[in-house]
């Protein structure tokens, strides 16, 4: 069984989005047992990954972005588009746009400390969309 859904949202510049509870829902819905849940952003300045979701690793997580690509760089990016964001293309790169969890007796396989989020790495507020897709028995 393939059960497809989606999550949208507004953000701000370099929120980040825990998602956690809402693909525990989807994943609910879907009533597979056994399988997987993949969790992908559609466009090239989002991303998404697990962490501990907590204020200072949000704010250590900006930082650590912050020095592998930093804004004020000179990006072949922005020189031929204008629009300032070849940080955030860059950033988004490494970090990834999906990210595949198991599902194991209905439930993510998670640990403790482990959150699913979403970052925006765009130099804009935007309206986002998360596809969700549930696969398994």
């Amino acid at each position: 069984m393939i059960v497809s859904s989606s999550l949208q949202f507004k953000t701000v510049v370099g929120e980040m989005v825990d998602l956690t509870d809402r693909v525990r829902k989807a994943v609910e819905k879907s009533r597979v047992r056994n399988g997987t849940v993949v969790v992908f952003v559609p466009g090239a300045t989002g991303a998404v990954t697990t962490i501990e979701f907590e204020p200072g690793l949000v704010r250590d997580m900006g930082e650590a972005l912050e020095r592998l690509a930093p804004r004020d760089l000179d990006y072949s990016h922005n020189l031929r588009w204008g629009d300032g964001n070849g940080h955030s293309h860059v950033r988004a790169a490494f970090l990834g746009p999906s990210l595949t969890v198991p599902i194991v007796e209905g439930a993510l396989t998670l640990g403790t400390w482990q959150q699913i989020v979403f970052l925006e790495l765009d130099n804009r507020p935007r309206d986002r969309r998360v596809v969700l897709q549930v696969m398994g028995e």
